[in-house]
């Protein structure tokens, strides 16, 4: 049988200008070993490459011409693929992406697609789990445009955030549409926004599903149109040609408005690692260490358990997680072959986390079966190779960490440090410098991020401070995860501090606190800085929870943690939330059961039982699930395994999250855990100064025209269930919209906002209930959503339509009216609402109607009882000169002549506010 190398040239022999990835795919065999035989064939004078890309071999004994291939259009073309002309392999910036005729090629098309369509290209949207490209993937379409002379070499790839205003919608509109003098305080002079900049070229809207509903709009406007206006501009129009590239990790149906989704034509898919062949896997592994070897110059070996354990230990982060592996352990490998000609990264080499993979791996067999005939002893990486691979990197780092490396470790030479010592402080200079890096570059390598989902980011940064003065005062080495388990045992217990709970010491946590004396210490110095953080008065009993913390989280703890096991009904549910506090928490005490909803009974409590066999460290094990009939499996288990168990059922993710931090807690038992969570309160949003020692009165604001009518109709709708409930320390206060702009701050200094509800939304750091949602729902159940998570932010809108949006003005009307008739009412209101306000038929003007019907008919009450809401003289003096609304006073006036009413001035007064600011808020 002929040798690899043999075969590789005889097939190049024969078929001249064939590229590495169609030698491995006909001989099947990896690319990486195609790659570097043809090196060497190339070394040896046998073969010839092409300079394009991609890389073409040609055998040396034949005299032909390098000619470029025309790439094939997809077998089924698209509407939006019709009379394009792809172009040739050689400026074809997509052939140099691993994958481009395996996982990627759909991709690939509908990029070219997208760029190439005339006249002006379509815009797109790519879609994709973290780490997995998409901005890789989006500096590769802009790239391509310029190899196709589709944008300007001169032109540069315009990138935005929109997670970084996503709370601001004026804030974005500036940083978008730029803005002019004046616009604003601090506004000094005029400035072009992003939309200019990228005139002519590209914009890529990365995390395009953190845009707010405001700012969809504003971007869906500039697609149709081309045109729009800066901030504080009026009467000016300005034009730009500018292709739209957003990029998401979420379900754009779910996540964008449908009249935006329907803006982009093109919706561009990027695989998972995990579901990226096992070649495509083994060759990114290659591309990246060949970048790492390039950068040193230096040869790079890794063993096959490396190989391995860095494919196992990609999990949530996908590409650029493994980026971020490669770079730790090349880094480790250096350093710890410095000196060494060749860098041969053993399993030694790895740190926990990445070792961790080849626990992962070894578990599937299934992938562990496909890979083993890609896998050699040893993967042998080259500087050279950088020739045959991609060069372009969206996670390159932008300095030499093998200098920095080799530098401190010159410096700490001379202070006579020995090696071990200077391998543990370089050790740390790479992990600062490699997270710093990817949490500056939307990747969060150490996962803050996510935490802020969950947690305040000014609790985050008081935990940052504490694991600087607990390093200082404990001289000892904590675990990876130490930021994060303060960040929530802070947050959780300044939500029972909030809402006025306390706890007793546990016996056991009081007499293991007591055997460590300096933890105890420490404890108390992080109780005073969370006091004076946050203004508040925190039980003593404190200091032996954080105790017990401090210690359960030094790196140097044994086994003997309680075990989680999670169960829920869907095909994915139990792992997303599973996944999300691995991701945080980085525990292997917590395993996923997904059920789907045909699987039989019998099924799922067999894969219950080996998941708690699984995560059983000896403490016992705890079961989640998210229905209650789940529990009847408790007793069976315990039968059937001897571990002790306990079932909570109704889980969620941030319960998830207190019971895997509670179980890593050493000295817990399961009785006690399972007792602490029925009392969880969901992990607090606390804004500095705001919890006061003193109690602060809490309030419901409710917003309408006049502070009156409207506002105290909700009034009396939210103080029923609080009465109910008996929650005497929380009220609902009035306020009229006019009086908003004076009065919300002495509201917000006076009490503590917990939400608002009304005509507008306030745009304050409360929660806005709209007030449809409050009339259409049981007002138990928001209250529910308000008072135990504090966080609105998942609960969908209630979706109007003509007909429900009428009933709810009905209902409001029978309830809240004597001496009106509802059912003859609504008909002449409503068409007076959509005379005045126009009606789109999406529910967003459906609300405003809503709201205008609702008012007007208090105002039609009013009239009948001749009590017209009174205003300032002063006041209606200036409205009645300056009231030039023709189209409300003539449909107000042709009211009047149908129902025989007189609607006075000062009625008009308000629903002229009324429209006024509800159309600011929409436009």
């Amino acid at each position: 049988m002929k040798r690899r190398i043999e075969r590789i040239y005889q097939l190049v022999y024969q078929q001249s200008g064939i590229t590495t990835v169609e030698i491995a795919e006909t001989l099947n065999i990896q690319r990486s070993n195609a790659s570097k035989d043809l090196n060497l064939l190339v070394k040896n004078g046998q073969l010839k490459k092409s300079e394009g890309r991609p890389v073409q071999y040609f055998a040396t004994d034949r005299n032909q011409t390098i000619l470029a291939q025309t790439l094939t259009s997809p077998s089924t073309p698209t509407k939006s693929q019709e009379n394009i002309s792809y172009p040739n392999q050689a400026t074809d910036v997509f052939a140099r992406i691993i994958g481009t005729t395996g996982s990627m090629k759909n991709a690939v098309e509908q990029a070219k697609a997208a760029i190439l369509y005339p006249p002006k290209g379509l815009n797109c949207l790519i879609t994709g789990p973290t780490g997995s490209g998409k901005t890789f993937f989006a500096h590769a379409m802009f790239q391509f445009a310029q190899t196709n002379q589709i944008v300007d070499q001169d032109r540069e790839l315009i990138v935005f955030n929109c997670a970084d205003y996503a709370n601001n919608p004026e804030l974005l509109m500036s940083h978008l549409f730029g803005y002019v003098k004046g616009a604003f305080t601090g506004a000094e002079t005029d400035r072009e926004g992003l939309i200019q900049q990228a005139d002519g070229g590209m914009l890529f809207l990365d995390e395009i599903h953190r845009l707010p509903p405001e700012g969809q709009e504003m971007i869906f406007y500039f697609m149709d149109h081309g045109s729009y206006n800066r901030l504080g501009e009026t009467g000016k129009t300005h034009f730009a040609d500018v292709r739209i590239v957003g990029a998401t990790t979420e379900d754009p149906h779910s996540a964008l408005l449908d009249t935006f989704v329907r803006r982009i034509p093109i919706n561009i898919q990027m695989p998972s690692f995990n579901h990226r062949p096992v070649v495509e896997q083994l060759d990114l592994v290659r591309v990246m260490v060949a970048m790492e070897a390039n950068r040193i110059q230096r040869k790079i070996t890794l063993t096959e358990d490396v190989i391995k354990a860095l494919l196992g230990s990609v999990s949530y982060g996908n590409v650029g997680q493994l980026k971020s592996n490669v770079q730790l352990i090349c880094a480790r490998g250096f350093m710890n072959h410095m000196s060494q000609e060749v860098i041969q990264i053993t399993i030694n080499d790895l740190t926990e986390g990445v070792k961790s993979g080849l626990v992962q791996l070894s578990a599937d067999r299934v992938k562990t079966s496909d890979i083993s005939p890609y896998l050699e002893p040893e993967m042998v990486v080259t500087p050279d190779e950088m020739n045959e691979l991609i060069r372009t990197d969206t996670y390159e780092l932008p300095y030499n960490l093998y200098d920095i490396i080799g530098d401190k470790a010159a410096l700490l030479k001379t202070e006579g440090l020995d090696q071990e010592t200077i391998n543990h402080f370089i050790s740390t200079d790479i992990n600062v410098h490699l997270k710093s890096f990817y949490k500056d570059h939307g990747f969060s390598f150490d996962t803050e991020s996510r935490l802020n989902e969950f947690v305040d980011k000014q609790i985050i940064d008081l935990s940052n401070r504490i694991a600087s003065l607990v390093s200082e005062r404990l001289q000892t080495y904590f675990q990876q995860n130490f930021i994060y388990a303060m960040s929530l045992h802070i947050s959780s217990f300044l939500k029972k501090i909030n809402v006025g709970e306390t706890r007793e010491t546990n016996v056991n946590i009081r007499e293991m606190a007591n055997d460590y004396p300096q933890e105890f210490v420490v404890a108390q110095e992080i109780r005073h800085l969370v006091e004076e953080e946050f203004q508040v008065v925190i039980p003593e009993s404190e200091d032996y929870y954080l105790t017990v913390l401090l210690v359960s989280l030094r790196d140097d703890q044994p086994n003997g943690k309680i075990g989680v096991v999670v169960a829920a009904h869907g095909n994915s549910t139990a792992t997303s939330m599973v996944n999300v506090v691995k991701e945080l928490l980085e525990v292997n005490h917590i395993q996923a059961v997904d059920m789907p909803l045909d699987m039989h009974p019998r099924v799922a409590y067999e894969k219950i039982r080996e998941a708690v066999i699984s995560v059983n460290e000896g403490s016992g094990v705890l079961i989640m699930v998210d229905m209650g009939s789940l529990a009847t499996f408790n007793e069976e288990i315990k039968a059937d395994t001897g571990i002790s168990v306990k079932t909570l059922d109704m889980v969620t993710t941030p319960l998830l999250m207190e019971a895997t931090r509670k179980s890593s807690v050493l000295g817990s038992g399961l009785e006690d855990l399972f007792q602490s969570l029925g009392e969880f309160r969901g992990y607090g949003r606390v804004e500095k100064k705001k919890v006061a020692k003193t109690q602060v009165e809490k309030i419901i604001l409710a917003i309408c025209a006049s502070g009156e009518g409207t506002a105290q109709r909700l009034k009396e709708i939210i103080e029923r269930p609080l009465k109910q409930r008996k929650l005497d320390h929380i009220s609902v206060k009035t306020l009229a919209v006019t009086d908003m702009k004076e009065k919300i701050a002495d509201f917000q200094e006076k009490y503590q906002i917990i939400a608002t509800t009304g005509i507008l939304d306030p745009k304050i750091s409360a929660p806005y209930i709209p007030m449809e949602r409050i009339l259409n729902q049981e007002t138990n159940q928001v209250l529910d959503e308000l008072l135990l998570e504090n966080d609105l932010s998942e609960q969908k809108d209630v979706v109007l339509t003509a007909t429900s949006a009428k009933d709810l003005c009905l209902k409001f009307m029978e309830e809240s009216f004597t001496f009106i008739n509802p059912k003859k009412m609504l008909a002449p209101l409503w068409q007076l609402a959509e005379r005045i306000i126009g009606n789109q038929k999406e529910s967003k003007d459906y609300a405003l109607m809503v709201n205008f019907v609702m008012h007007m008919s208090g105002t039609i009450e009013r009239s009948i009882l001749n009590e017209p809401l009174m205003i300032d003289q002063q006041e209606l003096a200036n409205f009645e000169a300056n009231n030039n609304n023709q189209k409300m006073n003539n449909a107000l006036n042709d009211l009047e002549n149908q129902l025989n009413v007189t609607i006075p001035n000062s009625e008009r007064y308000y629903i002229n506010q009324l429209l006024q600011n509800k159309q600011e808020t929409i436009q």
